[in-house]
């Protein structure tokens, strides 16, 4: 696969710092049950690594220890962590709202019996992943059959309250463009969203979160061996907007590998770019405060900042 860390690191990307960190964001590791064109994190059913036990007793002492509000599971598919309800069950007695960045077919598995309901029960917010409302565009990008699956799963989480009005249980899908473009307007699409799932499938949902695709890892290698990379750089880099730096989801967010290091973000973390300083891990944060700590930053986090900006939660301003 090739890189483009090498191409990344140098960067004029003006200079930002943390804010209090309100939200962890975990990877549990890179196993998935998908092989997605537009992964960052080249999350598939071969990879073996996984987060250890001693780390995932240490993430409830660092959610109480920093008083942070909110933990965000991702992966690959985080609920493939043999630990993952029991990680959740804990975060949640501390009163912490947990998300959980769902690819929708990991419902199905065979392994994950009464995911599902282990989700509704705990009052997890869901964040899925449908890249498109048509079976074609969903299936190019995330494979032969993901489309129906998802459309399935959707169905099965709206029986169980998710996205209905008044049920507490909050769904979130994600939009990523198809190849080197920016997402179109975030609150146009989501109209979109709603009126086709609603029509077709009778599928309901709480928001559309609309994220660029980074030029990292496998998305970064397909735009280089197209010789898309240099034109798509520019298009980030063009559309620029300073209001979006204040609210950049880095300063609030803070990244943890599947190892227990520390990252200003996930991308950060797929370009092994640690936080500034003293390479900090999980254990840190117990008697570590990064209040006001520089952020890392690269060519990438343009990304971040393009059009109406980009996000973990989705669009982070009104241009676009």
């Amino acid at each position: 696969m090739l890189s483009t860390i090498e191409l990344l690191e140098v960067t004029n990307f003006p200079t930002i710092r943390r804010d209090r960190t309100q939200t962890l964001q975990v990877n549990l590791g890179y196993r998935c049950n998908q092989t997605c064109v537009h992964c960052h994190v080249n999350a598939g059913p071969n990879r073996t690594e996984m987060m250890s036990d001693a780390l995932i007793d240490l993430i409830p002492q660092v959610l109480k220890t920093r008083k942070i509000d909110t933990l965000d599971l991702t992966g690959g598919a985080p609920e493939m962590h043999p630990r993952f309800r029991e990680l959740v069950r804990a975060a949640r007695a501390l009163g912490v709202k947990v998300i959980d960045r769902c690819n929708l077919t990991i419902l199905f598995e065979k392994d994950q019996t009464g995911l599902a309901e282990f989700l509704a029960e705990q009052q997890v917010e869901i964040v899925a992943s449908l890249p498109c409302y048509s079976v074609e565009n969903v299936d190019r990008q995330r494979g032969k059959g993901v489309f129906d699956l998802s459309i399935a799963g959707l169905q099965k989480l709206n029986a169980l309250g998710y996205g209905q009005p008044g049920s507490g249980l909050v769904l979130n899908l994600v939009y990523n463009p198809q190849g080197p473009s920016l997402p179109p307007p975030q609150q146009a699409l989501e109209a979109d969203y709603t009126r086709e799932l609603a029509e077709h499938f009778g599928i309901v949902f709480n928001q559309l979160f609309t994220i660029t695709n980074m030029p990292i890892k496998r998305f970064g290698s397909m735009l280089l061996s197209k010789g898309q990379f240099e034109p798509y750089m520019q298009l980030l880099k063009d559309n620029f907007s300073q209001t979006n730096l204040d609210n950049l989801m880095c300063r609030s967010t803070l990244s943890v590998d599947w190892q227990g290091r520390l990252y200003d973000c996930d991308f950060n973390q797929q370009l092994e770019m640690p936080v500034p300083g003293k390479r900090h891990s999980l254990e840190d944060l117990l008697d570590t405060d990064l209040t006001d700590n520089p952020i890392c930053t690269g060519d990438h986090c343009y990304g971040c900042t393009a059009g109406q900006g980009s996000s973990c939660g989705g669009a982070i301003g009104d241009k676009g």
